[in-house]
């Protein structure tokens, strides 16, 4: 069995995002608290999926997110043409002067080395994506005029308020009407939901998101916060030795929500912010495949490693529609992401290619 795949030919897009995405400000080797530069970029969780779609692996991607109209938005959609991804789905807000209405997202994010992890500290209050609600988002335009293969939305997305909640749900529904592929990342952020309702808010919103997932991808505190899945046994990060409880855990959601056809999660063992053991697993028609696993990964930025495992998942279904592949070629992005500064990928395919393939870091001439 393998996924039911939209053909391309009947597709504008391989995969449209739902997301914010934020102007990351980023110390460089310093400290957010002490620096007087930064250096910007711009990321977010879901947008980071088809960014690394677009541009690792050439597929064609599209986001749907909002800004204020001013120029912090411009210089984020700038970012996004550069990196390729169709903006016609941006919706632009009327910025006020001040931002007691509507703004745009920072994010303040120290990369972390040694034993001082990475750290964010965003500021994304009454932003315009936030406010985005049910009826925004012509969502026969884009999965049925415009079509698009696969889909892909997450839980950050999701807790930034009710109306964000209620849009990813819409959102989701819509896309199975067209047969698109949905694809859901947990991504659990307590600090995001704390003021909303906290763990029980995260766990009703999205166990009613999952109703409508196909791809569902999370950690193992992902399943446990969001999804409401206890694991016997398994510590912050996941080790070779917990990870029959993890395989468990997936069965239990498969049978509480038998449309997933594939359940997927990086495995992590932190050493250091710089040293991580890194590997992935991946459910798909009662089996489990494990990618190559990696200890000791040296990383010199981690934010958005998993997001890059995401957009690889999704290449290895549409290329090649096999989960073993598809794993394989995750983890390899997932870990060729992580060797460069900021959120979003760096990697080419021909070098996902080469470490899917055992290739080593010898010198490319």
């Amino acid at each position: 069995m393998s996924l039911t795949l939209r053909a391309p030919a009947s597709c504008q897009f391989d995969i449209v995002s739902l997301g914010e995405i934020m102007l990351r400000l980023d110390p460089g080797d310093g400290r957010v608290r002490t620096t007087r530069q930064f250096q910007a970029w711009e990321g977010g969780g879901e947008y980071n999926v088809a960014r690394g779609l677009r541009r690792c692996f050439g597929k064609r991607a599209a986001v749907v997110t909002a800004f204020a109209e001013n120029d912090v938005g411009r210089l984020i959609e700038d970012f996004i043409l550069q990196g390729g991804v169709d903006t016609r789905f941006i919706q632009w807000k009327p910025f006020d002067g001040i931002g007691r209405e509507v703004r745009n997202g920072l994010n303040f994010t120290e990369r972390g080395f040694g034993i001082r992890g990475a750290k964010g500290t965003p500021d994304r209050g009454l932003t315009a994506a936030s406010q985005m609600k049910p009826g925004d988002v012509d969502w026969d335009d884009v999965f049925g005029n415009c079509g698009a293969r696969w889909f892909h939305t997450g839980g950050i997305f999701a807790a930034l308020s009710e109306s964000t909640a209620d849009l990813t749900i819409e959102a989701c529904k819509k896309a199975k009407e067209y047969g698109t592929i949905v694809s859901y990342d947990l991504n659990y952020r307590p600090s995001l939901w704390k003021s909303i309702g906290g763990q029980a808010k995260a766990q009703e919103v999205n166990r009613e998101i999952a109703k409508y997932v196909d791809v569902m991808i999370g950690n193992e505190e992902d399943f446990t916060a969001s999804l409401g899945f206890e694991v016997e046994g398994v510590s912050e990060h996941i080790t070779g030795l917990e990870i029959d409880s993890f395989k468990n855990m997936i069965e239990r959601a498969v049978e509480d929500f038998p449309n997933f056809q594939v359940v997927a999660t990086t495995l992590r063992d932190v050493h250091s912010a710089t040293i991580n053991d890194w590997g992935a697993i991946c459910w798909h028609d009662g089996e489990f495949h494990e990618a190559t696993h990696r200890p000791k990964l040296e990383i010199y930025d981690r934010v958005g490693g998993g997001d890059s495992f995401a957009s690889g998942l999704a290449y290895g279904f549409m290329e090649f529609n096999d989960p073993k592949m598809a794993v394989e070629y995750g983890a390899a992005h997932g870990a060729l992401a992580m060797t460069t500064p900021g959120d979003t990928t760096m990697a080419t395919v021909d070098e996902v290619k080469k470490l899917v393939g055992g290739g080593s870091a010898r010198v490319d001439r």
